[in-house]
């Protein structure tokens, strides 16, 4: 089954040709500020997995971060909808920001990550693990 999804004025458009490897929220500042938002929800996918079917996505090369690794991160110029982050060490795999995708009713974490730099006033459940910064 298909995942597909789109940016807030719908210019781009995309599908994955099958389920995501993996599911996480990212709280480091840097996705804060990228989503607006105090966290980022992420889904790992195979590059090979996923096609633009319209638009095409600007980049923001993001190198302050605390990790030291440069965050590639794609959104839409007209609508400034985050579509997927890269990273360079990682050519293969794309993360994916699930706000994005038409049916998000199966997205679950398996994983919080930077929640060293998580907002106070999130509570997060126990059962999932939670990493307070990238090793």
């Amino acid at each position: 089954m298909a995942v597909t999804g789109q940016c807030l004025c719908g210019a781009i458009k995309y599908e994955l040709a099958a389920e995501p490897a993996m599911t996480g929220v990212c709280h480091c500042k840097n996705c804060q500020r990228q989503a607006g938002s105090a966290f980022s929800t992420l889904a790992g996918v195979p590059k090979s997995e996923f096609s633009l079917l319209s638009g095409e996505p600007k980049l923001y090369q993001d190198s302050d971060t605390n990790s030291g690794n440069t965050v590639e991160r794609y959104f839409c110029g007209n609508c400034g909808s985050p579509i997927y982050s890269a990273i360079p060490s990682q050519p293969d795999t794309l993360y994916l920001k699930t706000g994005t995708m038409d049916d998000t009713s199966a997205f679950a974490p398996q994983f919080h990550v930077w929640c060293d730099t998580k907002q106070g006033w999130v509570i997060l459940d126990d059962a999932v693990p939670q990493i307070a910064k990238q090793s």
